[in-house]
């Protein structure tokens, strides 16, 4: 899996949520973005990665 690859697609669909027309586009990306957070989640936890706190990181 591409990591680097569904970290991009990820950005592309906050970014289309953000600057969606309407609330039913903002959701269906939102959701989409909300999907791929969670294969990247599922995939890092596989692979023994925790999770990364950003406190204090800026």
């Amino acid at each position: 899996m591409d990591l680097n690859h569904l970290y991009f697609v990820q950005q592309c669909a906050l970014m289309r949520a953000a600057r969606a027309a309407d609330a039913l586009a903002h959701s269906r990306y939102q959701a989409a973005a909300d999907r791929i957070a969670g294969r990247i989640a599922r995939f890092q936890h596989a692979a023994g990665a925790g999770i990364v706190s950003q406190a204090g990181v800026r």
